[in-house]
């Protein structure tokens, strides 16, 4: 039995090499953050309970014009008790997605401190940032522009390439469009460090 594989080179030679990524999903306590990974996963709403620990899920998704790639999603829950273990999930990962209630105004300063916590700590000094503004379908939530205010987006520093997508994780609305950023910064991230290395 020959080896299947040697004599499709063509097929090989077109799957982009280190398409598969690590990603962290933070954000408070009833942010929608499990709500997101299952809608990514199996394109539908589960119905989910507070997050005690973490869910780990394998998720192939296409990002149109024939790309697609595989993502490591770690959704690590929210409370406060378990935020001190955000630093463990974010260690060597290629993007975070921070997932804020945009209805949860009094919150936001809460998250705000979260986010730049975990932005700004030495092992996240230029990741992606994906700020998913969850539940935007209803009628009380914050506007785009009131959000990158409260969450002081721009206070992130040139080192942060971030990205604020508006998003109905029920629904999916914006998901898929916000994963294809990231994408793109991650892409971006990964050719400017390689260059960097070629310069040694």
């Amino acid at each position: 039995m020959g080896n299947g594989l040697s004599e499709q080179p063509s097929l090989l030679s077109t799957i982009p090499l280190f398409q598969s990524f690590h990603i962290a999903i933070l954000g408070l306590d009833s942010a929608g953050k499990t709500t997101v990974l299952y809608r990514l996963q199996f394109n539908e709403f589960v119905n989910t309970v507070p997050t005690k620990g973490f869910n780990a899920e394998k998720v192939r998704v296409s990002l149109g014009g024939h790309r697609s790639a595989t993502f490591h999603f770690w959704d690590v829950g929210g409370q406060e008790k378990l935020r001190p273990l955000w630093k463990s999930y974010t260690r060597c990962t290629d993007g975070i997605i921070f997932v804020v209630d945009s209805v949860d105004a009094e919150r936001m300063e809460e998250a705000k401190t979260e986010l730049h916590k975990i932005a700004k700590t030495s092992e996240n000094q230029g990741v992606p940032l994906l700020v998913v503004a969850n539940k935007q379908d209803l009628r009380h939530s914050l506007g785009l522009d009131e959000l990158e205010k409260l969450l002081a987006l721009k206070e992130l520093g040139p080192a942060t390439p971030w990205h604020l997508q508006p998003a109905c994780a029920i629904i999916g609305d914006g998901l898929r469009d916000g994963l294809e950023r990231l994408h793109d910064m991650i892409q971006k991230r990964r050719k400017m460090l390689r260059q960097q290395k070629k310069k040694r």
